[in-house]
């Protein structure tokens, strides 16, 4: 992916690695607009400079508005990341988990189908752009105190590859990208291990700049997980992070 000279719409880009995605391809020479629900990041990220559009991915007519008004201001846009996201955890013992679970489902799954069918005809129409759709690790080794997330990315990476497979000849692509566990918004506290955002984003930006660019974004630190079930040590990894339920869902037994 050439880097420069991009018109980039970075939908969830009001915080964590949205927001540094954004950053970072505007470093690189592209022109930045970040959609978000926050006013106050809204506004401080256009105080540094950005394009920004208020944008709710459970919302189609949000998402509308917001497409109109991206392309209004940015006739060329050729690419859009597809940020936006929720984490949280389920104690699928309890029938109330089901409400996260439609909310995580709603805005990981239902959010990116939304933005993606909100900005292919326009990418269509120019013959030419990407869309860049954000999965996780946790889409191929779940973390089990978070199914609806790691079903959610699942689907999303299923739904990257549909996508791909129909665009093919466009002159529209589709790439992934596999985040492993990110220093954001106090993930350090929670995972000591998480890998910090800038070595994240620097890594990143360096694969999107390969041509061809891969069609997957794994950095080091996620390849554990992408290639768990082909390494053969999906098992035991799966066995090892379920030892976070008891911690983080105060749980007293093994059993669900």
């Amino acid at each position: 992916m050439d880097l420069p000279d991009r018109t980039v719409l970075v939908v969830g880009g009001t915080s964590g690695i949205g927001r540094e995605l954004a950053r970072r391809f505007a470093a690189a020479g592209s022109t930045v607009a970040v959609g978000g629900r926050s006013p106050r990041a809204l506004a401080e990220l256009a105080a540094e400079g950005f394009g920004t559009v208020a944008v709710d991915v459970t919302d189609a007519a949000s998402v509308a508005a917001a497409r109109d008004a991206v392309l209004a201001r940015h006739p060329g846009l050729d690419t859009v990341v597809t940020a936006a996201g929720v984490m949280l955890m389920e104690d699928l013992r309890d029938p109330a988990h089901f409400a996260a679970t439609a909310t995580t489902v709603d805005t990981n799954l239902l959010g990116t189908v939304r933005v993606v069918d909100a900005f292919t005809p326009h990418l269509l129409r120019r013959g030419a752009g990407t869309f860049v759709t954000v999965t996780s690790g946790i889409a191929f080794l779940p973390f089990p105190p978070m199914p609806g997330y790691a079903a959610s990315k699942a689907a999303v990476h299923a739904y990257s590859e549909a996508l791909r497979a129909q665009l093919d000849g466009t002159g529209v692509g589709v790439v992934e990208l596999v985040p492993p566990a990110v220093a954001t918004a106090g993930q350090e506290r929670v995972n000591p291990h998480a890998l910090p955002l800038d070595d994240f984003a620097t890594e990143v930006m360096d694969l999107l700049a390969q041509e061809p660019t891969p069609h997957e974004i794994l950095v080091r630190g996620v390849l554990g997980h992408r290639w768990a079930e082909r390494d053969g040590t999906y098992d035991a990894l799966v066995a090892q992070r379920s030892r976070s339920l008891d911690a983080l869902l105060h749980r007293t037994d093994r059993e669900v």
